[in-house]
């Protein structure tokens, strides 16, 4: 039996291995996502049940789960140079007469592409994945081996058998640009959720794919990693006695072996070629799923190379051009505000669309008045947009010298005006405030502003919310516009002969939409207190909220120093909730929703669960437990005062283990003498 489990799990292995080969390497896939998914749970759930026959390279160890407190500083055994750059085709043509006058005339040219990401270098021995270690200073890097065994576009043991013992190849690791704008995308649902302003929003999104990528390489856990979907193209291996005397047929090589290499690269005999494909790709290097920045330009072959040399920094025999950050002028046509659902204000810039790195430019964000002040930006001015780096175009300048002009005896009068920022909201008319240190005008009408209120009900029905689903934005719109609905305790008093008045509203609808209204009375206190809708209270802090204070009364009256206690509490958030329930309209609104039977305090077998017995404790829970899962266990803490944690610090009170706990987890915790508790432990910890 022992045999057979062994077996199946390395048939397993290898059939996913080729699986991932096909997808990431080849980009022809042969089998669904879902039918992968399911091959992988099978490997996974095998090796928890027979961890005896785990191995470092199986390709369940993809999905990441270890933790790194520090990463560990690798000296390179090849240091690795920068290229020299340049911009221009007379530079390129400099090189190349450079080159000519050591003597070395008959040559090639492999031309790829220059993405815009981290340089990695990893170490193979035996066919294994040994190391991963970023570039740092050109002399020493960082050890990164946990978090790049989740890309799986980098194997973690190589096909065929003509590999060298032991070598080196280097290659860019990336964020793919939809990975980039679906994180951004779900990162801006959560801090809208969470009360947070446009601005605020821009600030703590991703600014660009390789920054990204830099920072995601830096996560302490490389479950993190593996759910961001980085990708990798090698281009480049070092060792000694290669059975290859050029960088392209090396290449070749990589490719059998397993290695992403980039398809677009191209062996040319000449300059002319070189600049033919520079011209192909200034355009269609913006198609990729992957920023790039320019066209690395190498001498093929490994003796001209080496006859070449290098200087102090850098090969004689590279170069690198970089491309001109893609940037277009076109005429601002107005500028408009948008009013969010906190009531910050955001102006925008309508454009005259343009065409800029692939795609059409119609608005883009102007963020709040200084940034309009600092350049001067007007109606009817010529302005230049830029991608760059960046995968949100924006503003970067005007062009001045374009502004209309009247001629009258001689003089020259500027008939364009300098931008006068709004004084008051363009939804309800409201005077705007802006307070002291922060950047973006508010309007304050937050209980009578129509994007505002509209903003809040469809929070206030989302699934983590009150989940009224059969209550839709359209519908929200309907009833809003109708007048039958201006605050969220108005959906509680809608009746049926007023739904039916409603277009496309039938009796059958209505039915489901009082009856999802209805089962919203029951949904706890801490969603509920989510869904009212006070700034910067998400989903965890309202839970956390709830839990600590056991009633919306308790809440209500806490002070700044109380509200501060209650763990990731700040300053900023304390004061919000000191504000909102300051205001008089609030308050109403709160006892109405009471007064319909909302939940606005823990319920009997929440309040007999819960305690402070937890409080100021941390707890990281790992393995798997027989009486509880894992989130039970996670929401009993919270219940009791205590706080979940990802990671294992010196500051962490305990970790509670079940079976099948990571076995690194187990070392990390000894090695900082952090308490190591069963499940049978800490259900006498609450008793």
């Amino acid at each position: 039996m022992s045999e057979e489990i062994k077996y199946k799990i390395e048939k397993l292995s290898k059939e996913i291995e080729e699986h991932n080969y096909n997808y990431y390497v080849l980009s022809n896939p042969t089998i669904s996502d879902f039918e992968f998914d399911k091959l992988l749970e099978e490997l996974i759930k095998l090796e928890k049940e027979h961890p005896e026959y785990l191995k470092s390279d199986s390709p369940s160890q993809r999905v990441g789960g270890q933790i790194t407190k520090e990463f560990k500083t690798v000296k390179h055994k090849y240091p690795m140079l920068s290229l020299g750059n340049t911009y221009n085709e007379e530079d390129l043509k400099d090189f190349d007469e450079r080159i000519r006058k050591t003597g070395v005339t008959d040559f090639e040219y492999v031309c790829e592409l220059k993405y815009d990401g981290v340089s990695i270098s990893l170490t193979y021995v035996d066919g294994k994945l040994k190391q991963a270690v970023t570039r740092g200073d050109g002399d020493k890097g960082d050890d990164v081996t946990a978090n790049v065994k989740t890309i799986n576009s980098i194997p973690l043991k190589l096909r065929g058998d003509d590999y060298p013992k032991e070598f080196e190849i280097r290659g860019e690791i990336f964020m793919p640009k939809k990975e980039f704008l679906r994180i951004n995308d779900e990162m801006r649902k959560q801090l809208i959720e969470e009360g947070y302003d446009e601005e605020e929003i821009f600030e703590k999104q991703l600014k660009n794919p390789r920054n990204a990528t830099s920072g995601t390489l830096k996560q302490q856990d490389s479950k993190a990693v593996a759910e961001r979907k980085l990708d990798c193209y090698l281009y480049a291996l070092l060792g000694e006695n290669f059975p290859f005397e050029s960088h392209y047929e090396s290449l070749e090589a990589a490719k059998r072996w397993g290695f992403k290499v980039s398809g677009d690269m191209e062996k040319v005999s000449s300059l002319d070629g070189v600049l033919k494909y520079l011209e192909k790709w200034d355009t269609k290097r913006h198609s990729l799923n992957v920023e790039t920045d320019g066209v690395v330009l190498k001498v093929n072959s490994f003796e001209q190379q080496k006859y070449l040399g290098f200087t102090a920094k850098s090969p004689r025999w590279a170069i690198a051009y970089k491309f001109k950050a893609a940037q277009v002028s076109t005429i601002l046509e107005s500028i408009s505000y948008q009013v969010g659902r906190t009531g910050s204000i955001t102006p925008v810039a309508n454009l005259k669309p343009v065409q800029l790195a692939g795609t059409t430019v119609k608005r883009a964000t102007l963020h709040n008045a200084d940034i309009i002040e600092k350049l001067d930006i007007r109606e009817g001015d010529t302005v230049f947009v830029e991608k760059g780096g960046e995968i949100i175009p924006k503003i970067i300048g005007v062009d001045k010298s374009k502004r209309h002009i009247h001629h009258n005896d001689d003089l020259f009068r500027e008939v364009s005006h300098p931008t006068k920022y709004i004084t008051h909201c363009p939804e309800c008319g409201t005077e705007l405030v802006r307070k002291e240190g922060e950047a973006n005008h508010y309007c304050p009408n937050e209980l009578g502003c129509p994007p505002q209120v509209k903003g809040k009900m469809e929070h206030f029905v989302m699934r983590k919310a009150m989940d009224i689903d059969s209550l839709g934005e359209e519908t929200i719109e309907q009833l809003y516009d109708a007048s039958l609905i201006k605050t969220i305790a108005d959906i509680y008093e809608l009746k049926k002969e007023d739904l039916l008045k409603l277009e496309r509203m039938a009796e059958k609808s209505a039915n489901n939409l009082l009856d999802g209204i209805e089962a919203s009375k029951k949904v706890p206190f801490e969603r509920v207190l989510f869904a009212i809708g006070i700034r910067h209270i998400g989903e965890t802090t309202a839970k956390k909220l709830a839990f600590y204070f056991k009633n919306i009364d308790a809440l209500k009256n806490a002070t700044l120093e109380q509200l501060l206690e209650v763990g990731d509490i700040g300053e900023k958030t304390a004061q919000t909730i000191i504000d909102y329930f300051a205001d008089e309209k609030c308050i109403e609104i709160i006892n109405k929703l009471k007064h319909h039977g909302l939940q606005f305090e823990l319920s009997e077998e929440q309040m007999v669960n819960t305690s402070d017995k937890l409080k100021d404790l941390s707890f990281v829970v790992s393995g798997v437990f027989s009486k509880f899962s894992r989130d039970e266990l996670k929401k009993t803490i919270e219940q009791n005062g205590g706080k979940n944690v990802g990671s294992i610090s010196g500051k962490t009170s305990y970790v509670l283990a079940g079976e099948n706990m990571g076995p690194e987890k187990h070392k990390k915790a000894e090695k900082l003498g952090v308490p190591i508790i069963s499940e049978e432990d800490f259900i006498n910890m609450i008793k």
